[in-house]
């Protein structure tokens, strides 16, 4: 028998069987703790990324209740359902205006911390409880630029487009508030250069947006900026007027005699050399501007309204054609200030001459305030060399067809200004 055992012991026949038997159960356990590993990963990155949006569909919730916070617990909860796995049994915990981290003192912040505990299918032969996942995602409103052009349209349809040749270097940017997937388009051959062109739909990539323009889809709507709580600017009431006023070419006339005179006329037609002043209401009656003008508005706003309080009284439009000379400066106090068009809400939306507004100018045309129209569009012709360096262009859908370049450099003290933009962002 000793000889035996000796002589086994001296076979070397076999070797590689024993060695691998011997390291079988290395093998298997790095392929279980590898298998483990992903499948940990796969879970807290599915975890986190449910974490993320519920934390920015409770911000969401904020912005829609403007500033309210009481809706974020359902908003959350909804999100999570949305995106729960299954069989999986998740533990939340939801603060506004986060009691920990960097935001703590931000009322539009939510933070969501999310833990799950799941067994690992090789782990769990050794520990005695599950493991648990821990997540938290906190989103909050952050800024997204200055925008000079705002679209107000809701709808499912394009609310910025740039058609044409048109040649756009914009040192702002432009925001939509369609929901169509092509709420923002450049096409032809147009080219846009912008700061950021955000939409609360979609907008299609193209080669007609220029180098350096930023494109931000799916962002939030922005509000009317002459109409939300901060600042409500509506027509007055009781300037009934008759008569039309019309300025022909090679005739000099006067409209206001001050920045805080009021004037009242029925329609108001300009082919010759105008100079307006104050605030001049246009009841039921519309702006025609022929290309031989030259129209000089001092601090003025125009005002598309009615005498009629009826909500189908009939509100006229703004059309220029041609290039005049125009230098149009807003009101720098009152109830109009920084804005030298303004359209009456009741306006009807259409199409055609009686319910697109135009505007266009000269090269060495000048303007200084915002264009309001909330109800109807506006299509923008500008020039090269025309001076738009404080413009805002504010109307249900907009329209650009010629070339030039709008920013906010705004005079100190001018009454007009950029519109702040806003994004919802996940910042921890």
């Amino acid at each position: 028998m000793i000889a035996f055992l000796r002589s086994l012991w001296r076979d070397r026949r076999g070797n590689a069987l024993v060695i691998a038997a011997a390291a079988l159960p290395l093998v298997l356990g790095s392929a279980g703790l590898a298998s483990d590993t992903i499948e940990w990963a796969l879970w807290k990155r599915q975890l986190q990324r449910a974490a993320d949006s519920a934390a920015m569909a409770g911000v969401y919730s904020i912005i829609q209740l403007e500033g309210a916070n009481s809706g974020v617990q359902d908003a959350v909860t909804r999100d999570l359902q949305v995106n729960s796995h299954v069989g999986i049994t998740t533990t939340k915990n939801v603060t506004s205006s986060p009691s920990v981290g960097a935001y703590t003192s931000d009322p539009n912040a939510v933070r969501v911390a999310l833990s799950v505990q799941k067994s690992l299918s090789f782990s769990s032969l050794f520990l005695p409880t599950a493991p648990t996942i821990s997540v938290s995602a906190t989103a909050t409103v952050v800024p997204s630029g200055q925008y000079c052009v705002i679209s107000l349209e809701e709808m499912a349809v394009t609310g910025i487009n740039a058609t044409g040749s048109t040649s756009l270097n914009l040192g702002c940017g432009m925001i939509t508030n369609s929901t169509s997937m092509n709420a923002a388009v450049a096409t032809g051959a147009s080219t846009v250069v912008a700061s950021p062109v955000a939409a609360v739909g979609g907008i299609p990539a193209s080669n007609n947006w220029g180098s350096g323009t930023t494109l931000q889809p799916f962002t939030v709507a922005q509000e009317d900026p002459f109409n939300n709580p901060a600042r409500t600017v509506n027509p007055p009431t009781g300037q009934s007027c008759n008569g039309n006023h019309n300025i022909p070419n090679n005739s000099t006339g006067t409209l206001g005699t001050s920045a805080t005179s009021v004037t009242c006329v029925g329609n108001l037609n300009i082919a010759g050399t105008a100079t307006l002043r104050g605030t001049i209401y246009v009841d039921g009656g519309s702006v025609s501007i022929g290309t031989q003008a030259n129209v000089t508005c001092d601090e003025c706003t125009i005002v598309l309204t009615n005498s009629d309080p009826s909500p189908t009284a009939t509100i006229g439009n703004f059309r220029v054609t041609g290039s005049p000379q125009m230098h149009w400066t807003a009101p720098r106090s009152g109830d109009f200030e920084g804005i030298l068009i303004y359209q009456d809400r009741r306006a009807i939306d259409g199409t055609g001459t009686n319910y697109d507004n135009v505007l266009t100018g000269s090269s060495t045309s000048y303007f200084e305030g915002a264009f309001y129209f909330p109800q109807q569009d506006l299509e923008f012709s500008g020039n090269t060399g025309m001076n738009t360096n404080c413009l805002q262009l504010v109307s249900r859908r907009v329209t650009f067809t010629g070339n030039s370049g709008i920013s906010n450099s705004c005079p100190t003290g001018s009454g007009a200004q950029s519109f702040a933009g806003k994004r919802i962002r996940l910042v921890e």
